[in-house]
């Protein structure tokens, strides 16, 4: 008997996107590493916004997108905001939950006077390892050299 072609229309799930992530997935001790170095830069992120007005996008959310723009070789932030709002992998990198709406494109060029207004030069550490991260992605060949190189597993 053929079974019929149902087409769905809502999706409900009870796993979180953190359960769907391989436990050995690349990117996992990346997250860690970056989650790490933002989690440094907290009170320098505090500084920069004001404490009156509706809540912005954290910039931490912005800077592993900008992240994965890099590791993932997306070409422009039109498409990584297309990525963000339908793969999943990317959503639990960056810390959206499955029904938190994303960003507009024009949100990254925004933030960016932000970035630069903050005095990040307090906490240089934190940014040298995202940077040298990004760097030995853009020699390695595949994710597993890249996080053989920088230190991982």
């Amino acid at each position: 008997m053929r079974g019929e072609d149902q087409q769905q229309q809502a999706m409900f799930s009870y796993l979180s996107p953190e359960a769907r992530v391989p436990k050995d997935h690349p990117l996992r001790p990346i997250r860690i590493m970056v989650d790490n170095a933002l989690a440094d830069l907290a009170p320098l992120f505090q500084e920069m916004y004001s404490h009156t007005g509706r809540p912005s996008i954290p910039p931490e959310q912005l800077l592993r997108a900008l992240l994965l723009q890099v590791l993932y070789t997306v070409r422009s932030e039109r498409m990584l905001v297309e990525q963000l709002d339908y793969n999943l992998l990317f959503r639990w990198f960056v810390g959206l939950s499955m029904d938190d709406k994303v960003w507009d494109h024009t949100t990254f060029s925004k933030n960016k006077g932000h970035v630069k207004l903050c005095n990040i030069n307090k906490n240089i550490n934190n940014i040298f390892v995202i940077t040298k991260l990004t760097l030995v992605f853009d020699v390695a060949e595949t994710r597993e050299e890249a996080i053989k190189a920088f230190g991982g597993e």
